[in-house]
């Protein structure tokens, strides 16, 4: 039997050498998910204008002011498919696209009770809801990241149909269905928030026994 020469021995390994590591394209900044997000960012403002115009009694400014927040919150939606689709996740992304999720939402609950149409309590209970998940979110990062679960999924969805019915020019007769919506988002606010809190909570635990501190 003929000696296999050494450097057939294993094939392409001795003609192309050792195997190289391949190097992780940075994710630029500037890409189409963040520029999404920054939209919705200056979107607010125009919408804020557009809310108050006539003490928000004009009906055509009415209509174009619930536009915009549909749009902006459309693109809430659609940022986060193009950054996973494309893998365009940045760490300017993961803080930017929550402030403009809030400052949206923040503007549209603030303005509907500058103007007399919503509760402050309601507006007071979404707001602590969601500033108190922030600062939960700092509290555990070291030990990891608590993934959005369906229920806070359905929070968003529920508040954003009950912001819409609140800022379209609709008759009084409308009214029941804003309070169903509104009143179905306040439940899932408070419900997720308390959820968040527990997994937080269970989270923190975890990381200290791992870490023993």
């Amino acid at each position: 039997m003929s000696a296999v020469p050494s450097d057939a021995a294993d094939e392409g390994t001795s003609r192309e050498g050792p195997a190289q590591v391949p190097v992780a394209t940075p994710v630029p900044t500037l890409n189409l998910a963040n520029l999404l997000t920054l939209s919705r960012l200056v979107l607010v403002p125009l919408f804020v204008v557009a809310l108050f115009v006539d003490g928000g009694h004009d009906t055509t400014w009415r209509a174009l002011a619930t536009g915009l927040f549909a749009i902006a919150s459309a693109t809430d939606q659609l940022d986060g498919w193009v950054a996973r689709k494309y893998g365009l996740i940045t760490d300017f992304g993961k803080i930017a696209d929550p402030i403009a999720d809030k400052a949206l939402t923040g503007a549209a609950l603030v303005g509907l009770s500058v103007l007399g149409e919503l509760g402050w309590w309601v507006t007071i209970v979404i707001a602590v809801r969601e500033i108190g998940v922030t600062l939960l979110r700092f509290w555990v990062i070291r030990h990891g990241v608590i993934p959005a679960s369906r229920g806070g999924k359905a929070k968003t969805m529920a508040q954003i149909a009950a912001i819409v019915a609140y800022l379209l020019p609709l008759p009084v007769g409308a009214d029941p269905v804003r309070w169903a919506l509104m009143g179905l988002a306040l439940v899932l606010t408070v419900v997720t928030g308390v959820d968040y809190l527990i997994r937080a909570i269970r989270l923190r635990a975890a990381g200290r026994r791992v870490t023993g501190s």
